[in-house]
């Protein structure tokens, strides 16, 4: 019997140590498929992904993945817990897809399948240690954490804690309590990560580099500077894109339409964007008149505190840019999943998954996005349009690509 690996990817850009994720889950797994869903233009860190959505995906295909699914900005570009709701779910209702393979730290699930079982019903218990520790100053990641910690069964809450500082463990334990709540029949397994660590900002020995690393060399250097740590098929895919101007995109390069849109923007109408929260708004107006560089970093800068990381307030200004107000991304509305499935490109092997799939998956499959309309879809094309603005030479063809470009086919 056929077997289904589900992947939650960002590819930014594909390198050798997702090559080495997508051989383990299979090994682990025993799938002879694989299924990915990634996020689109922007990213989980509140950041404008550095290639296309495209080009992320031919790399995919290139390496061995069959068929890859758009994750939607709406969970692209969310906390922990969304992103994993709206990826997981995406996977769940494809009806191919029996089982998960995640990378982790620990590289166990049993300690993360335990705090699942009591974190997915989100015990009254877990908001009030939650809110204790918000009110002491932590971000809310390292509040979550924390409470979590308290709450683990077995009392190890110092060993809890040391697992979720790890951002690989805290995404997979977001990812178990994702299956339990849609009550899925996809099986859960992880992979240890190997090599440099998610955070490592210059590549150690060996040919394994984080992609905080390959971006920093990147941005650096050019696509020649990560050639060691990049399959052959991806550094041709960065070679064209650079030379044909669609990379690299970087936040920096949005810089004059968010500060356009925040200094004409009252603290009020700042208030209904998502992810401005505890007077955020108010900070933000702040702040704006004492910049000395007009720069996104500085702005970011300005903004951090102990309660709101870096990562957090990237999201907000993302928000702010594509719109994205507070109510169409309510936790109510976030709950009930993506309305789709998108299809961004398939190999053979994907094609024969597609024809599957489009008789037992419980959403629609969407091959082009003229043929649906969806709120959700409509913010998807927004992101494309604003991510071609900050292209070097962008174009209005590729802005609207969206409603012309079919699944990339490799």
């Amino acid at each position: 019997m056929s077997r289904t690996v589900g992947l939650i990817v960002e590819y930014n850009p594909m390198h050798n140590g997702h090559v080495y994720h997508l051989e383990a889950s299979k090994k682990i797994t025993g799938a002879d498929t694989s299924v990915a869903v990634m996020s689109g233009h922007f990213l989980q860190r509140g950041e404008p992904a550095m290639l296309s959505k495209w080009a992320r995906a031919e790399m995919a295909l290139a390496m061995g993945v069959d068929l890859v699914l758009e994750l939607p900005v709406s969970y692209a570009v969310g906390p922990a817990e969304w992103f994993a709701h709206g990826a997981v779910s995406t996977l769940h209702h494809t009806g191919v897809v029996d089982s998960l393979c995640f990378g982790s730290e620990s590289g166990e699930l049993a300690p993360l399948a335990a705090m699942a079982d009591l974190l997915a019903s989100e015990p009254k218990a877990l908001s009030e240690a939650i809110q204790r520790q918000l009110q002491q100053g932590a971000s809310y990641p390292a509040a979550y954490a924390a409470a979590a910690a308290e709450l683990v069964p077995g009392g190890d809450a110092a060993g809890a804690l040391a697992l979720l500082k790890q951002p690989n463990n805290t995404l997979g334990l977001h990812y178990m309590i994702a299956l339990r709540r849609l009550g899925s029949a996809i099986r859960p397994f992880t992979a240890q990560r190997t090599g440099a660590g998610y955070h490592d900002a210059m590549p150690g020995p060996g040919s394994i580099a984080s992609a905080t690393a390959v971006r920093r060399l990147l941005l650096g250097a050019g696509p020649e500077a990560a050639a060691p740590y990049v399959p052959a098929a991806t550094l041709a895919i960065l070679r064209r894109e650079w030379q044909e101007g669609r990379a690299p995109v970087h936040l920096e390069r949005f810089k004059d339409a968010l500060l356009a849109q925040l200094v004409t923007s009252s603290a009020a109408e700042l208030a209904q964007y998502a992810e401005v929260t505890e007077g955020l708004e108010h900070r933000i107006m702040s702040q704006l008149p004492k910049l000395t560089e007009l720069s996104v970093d500085s702005l970011l800068e300005a903004l951090k505190t102990k309660r709101y990381t870096r990562t957090k307030l990237q999201r907000m200004l993302i928000h702010i840019l594509l719109h994205h107000k507070k109510e169409e991304l309510m936790p109510s509305v976030l709950a009930e999943g993506p309305h789709y499935i998108r299809v961004l490109g398939f190999n053979n092997r994907g094609q024969e998954l597609l024809k599957d799939m489009k008789k037992k998956a419980s959403l629609p499959v969407v091959i082009k996005p003229s043929a649906f309309s969806h709120p959700q879809l409509t913010r998807d094309i927004q992101a494309t349009a604003l991510y071609g603005l900050g292209m070097e030479s962008a174009d209005s063809q590729f802005m609207y690509r969206d409603y012309y470009q079919s699944p990339i086919r490799v």
